[in-house]
């Protein structure tokens, strides 16, 4: 921990993170002498400068978790699992999956856990099945799936309360699927440490972000205007709902089905040959 340093705290402006953070965003709680630079980006940038080492703690997708693992360790606050909270995918009524020989697929960004998800389950469903994925903004997914430039959708966040707004059918829960394969809860974001920083220093950022969400559900009305500020969706039932189903007893820390989810989403994507194993730690501390 160095004296007047800033440290550059990278999350996503989705209701879950921003009510997560916004004690620290907002100096609502002591944050034990350290100050931040926080940045709010979409996940699939944020896993993106991760790969280039940008921030000192950011959120991640655990899909790009697994291939960081050498230089970021995972903290034990602020994740995102659970049940019922899984990406799902959606299409025009009527379309389904064999309809179209080489479906064109919307998706947050190749390097999400969204992605990783529905690519386990094509494999397990549709084993050599050929697609074309279009990786974009989360929030331009159903767009392009109502104007046809895509197939199906792949949504995650807000999109899941009110994609039936826009007359379109889930076809799949992702996340069912996957509770009902492993018996799990869904591991979607983290929050992840440079490892150079050190243990201590991320014993001391971990409480802070405990310290956050107990503030923030004490205290759910105040600094609302932050959480509204950044959401996609402002209708404030949505943001309820997505900070209600988001933000758990995992977010304060896994335990033990957590990280046993953790462990087995690493796994599946380590033998699917699109992460990369590590020897080192899964937590900093």
């Amino acid at each position: 921990m160095e004296e007047n340093k800033k440290y550059s705290l990278a999350y996503s402006p989705c209701p879950n993170d921003t009510f997560i953070f916004k004690g620290i965003a907002r100096n609502l709680i002591d944050l034990a002498g350290l100050a931040f630079d926080v940045v709010l980006e979409d996940v699939q940038t944020l896993n993106q400068d991760a790969a280039k080492g940008k921030h000192d703690i950011t959120k991640l997708s655990f899909a790009a978790l697994g291939n960081l693992l050498d230089d970021y360790a995972l903290l034990r606050a602020g994740s995102a699992l659970g049940e019922g909270c899984g990406p799902l995918i959606i299409s025009l009524p009527g379309l389904n999956f064999g309809d179209t020989k080489k479906p064109v697929v919307a998706i947050p960004g190749t390097g999400t856990t969204a992605f990783y998800l529905f690519r386990f389950f094509l494999e397990a469903k549709f084993p050599g099945m050929d697609f074309t994925v279009k990786a974009m903004p989360f929030e331009q997914i159903m767009p392009a799936v109502l104007k046809k430039k895509a197939d199906f959708g792949v949504i995650i966040h807000e999109g899941r309360f009110v994609y039936q707004n826009f007359n379109l059918e889930m076809k799949t829960d992702l996340g069912q699927w996957w509770e009902d394969t492993t018996g799990l809860p869904i591991p979607l974001g983290c929050i992840a440490i440079k490892r150079n920083l050190g243990k201590s220093f991320a014993r001391t950022v971990e409480a802070l972000i405990k310290i956050s969400i107990d503030h923030a559900f004490s205290n759910p009305d105040m600094a609302y205007d932050y959480i509204e500020k950044h959401a996609q969706e402002l209708d404030k039932t949505v943001i309820s709902q997505h900070i209600k189903l988001y933000v758990n007893d995992f977010s304060k820390d896994p335990g033990p089905r957590g990280e046993a989810a953790i462990q087995t989403f690493l796994k599946k994507g380590i033998q699917a040959g699109i992460m990369t194993p590590s020897s080192l730690p899964l937590f900093a501390c």
